[in-house]
């Protein structure tokens, strides 16, 4: 699970002056194709260390400069969410030709706010809206490692649903491209979809190592204990992943899949003994403002599956066509979704109270299947379908804010959602 920040900048933007230029361009008729690179400089890296940056470029000293090649650069960091404006801008080592065969170049960027006391808030099919507060660092010492504790409880009613969290997560480890995900989570709290009380402690080590620019191998170990159910249960998974997106955050174009294999439990007379195969495939095509996006999240658990573990749909974060609730249960699972977003504002820096952030603008509409089952192959009294329209806020963090309509023929009526995070993120943590 990652980062549930800043609420307020939802509304933030409205009132904050955003610089009309591009956040994320070339300054400098300077910068021409073939130009030698003498040297490389950064400018306003006030806490970040240079490394987080020039390991990140495909630009060298020594070697030429590439249009094509920042266009690829600046999306990499974009993708660190550390920075609100990004720009280059090129000096000629040589006055005296207009088109210079040498070149100094430089790294513009205007860092996003560091520590930061703010609300907290998480928004979960099971709980609904929580609230709370959270302090959170998102550059540790300057290595584009982020950390945060939480404290939230539910809203409806105050204090019945209460967890405590700690996050920390980095896309290196000393230097490697080895990315980790560490989750500390202490949840107290009546689960009414699947009926039971969730007093949960759970510790989870994801990592992720990328062995070719496109290839990664993935694992994860968790331990996690219920103290009103069968007590310790862990897992253990591997996978990988093929990932050709141009961009984590945001994505605009290319695919990416995803396949784990993960055994949980230890079995016993309450416990649980059942493996995990998931597959999770996405693909986006861009045409002028128009994003189309197609995802299929599907997973299949042959085993002792219990109640603890079921898989409920309904809500921002996996069916948008019905609230969740305990007549939407299964062991397995298959969510897909097509997607059709308009960029209706791109990516803008802006400040406000001395707070500097990003914020973009999407309209969105698109098509929700469910398929959820205990046994056997699904039919089609599984299925379900949904359309759905709605805003969707870019912002840092959160990735976006959704504000969202659906509605299915099944039940006749319209609902609205708000979620945070890409639903096909949220959709992978629900169940935590």
């Amino acid at each position: 699970m990652k980062t549930f920040l800043l609420a307020g900048l939802a509304s933030a933007f409205v009132s904050a002056n955003a610089a009309e230029q591009d956040s994320l361009r070339v300054d400098s008729d300077q910068c021409s194709d073939g130009a030698k690179i003498e040297s490389i400089e950064f400018e306003g890296l006030e806490h970040t260390k240079p490394h987080v940056v020039s390991r990140e470029l495909t630009h060298k000293v020594g070697g030429s400069f590439s249009q094509k090649s920042f266009e690829s650069e600046k999306l990499r960091l974009q993708d660190l969410d550390l920075f609100t404006d990004i720009y280059i801008s090129c000096k000629s080592l040589s006055p005296l030709v207009s088109r210079p065969s040498s070149i100094t170049l430089t790294y513009h960027v205007k860092e996003i706010f560091r520590w930061i006391p703010s609300p907290a808030g998480k928004k979960t099919d099971r709980d609904g809206l929580m609230l709370g507060l959270a302090l959170a660092n998102l550059n540790v010492l300057g290595e584009d490692i982020r950390a945060e504790v939480q404290f939230r409880t539910a809203i409806d009613p105050f204090f019945e649903n209460n967890e405590y969290a700690f996050y920390a997560s980095s896309p290196y480890l000393f230097g490697l491209p080895l990315g980790w995900n560490f989750e500390f989570l202490r949840t107290d709290s009546w689960d009414d979809l699947r009926g039971f009380q969730d007093a949960t402690w759970l510790l989870s080590l994801d990592v992720s190592w990328k062995l070719l620019s496109h290839f990664s191998i993935l694992g994860k170990t968790v331990y996690r204990y219920l103290e009103k159910g069968p007590g310790v249960l862990p897992e253990f998974g591997l996978g990988f992943a093929v990932d050709y997106r141009d961009s984590e955050l945001d994505t605009r174009k290319g695919i990416y899949f995803e396949s784990d294999v993960t055994h949980v439990g230890v079995g016993g007379r309450q416990g649980e003994n059942f493996v995990e195969f998931l597959e999770d495939a996405r693909a986006y095509y861009t045409f002028g403002r128009f994003v189309t996006g197609a995802t299929a999240l599907v997973r299949l658990r042959p085993g002792d599956v219990k109640k603890y573990d079921y898989y409920y749909h309904g809500g921002a974060n996996t069916f948008r066509g019905h609230e969740s609730d305990s007549l939407h249960l299964g062991v397995h699972e298959m969510l897909l979704t097509l997607e059709e977003r308009f960029v209706l504002r791109e990516r803008r820096p802006a400040s406000l109270w001395g707070v500097n952030f990003f914020y973009g603008i999407q309209l969105v509409a698109g098509l929700d299947a469910s398929v959820l089952w205990d046994k056997g192959a699904p039919g089609w009294k599984n299925y379900e379908g949904a359309v759905y329209g709605g805003l969707h806020v870019v912002i840092p963090a959160l990735d976006r804010i959704r504000f969202e309509v659906g509605y299915s023929p099944d039940h006749g009526e319209p609902v609205f959602y708000f979620g945070l995070f890409d639903k096909v993120t949220s959709a992978r943590w629900r169940s935590r």
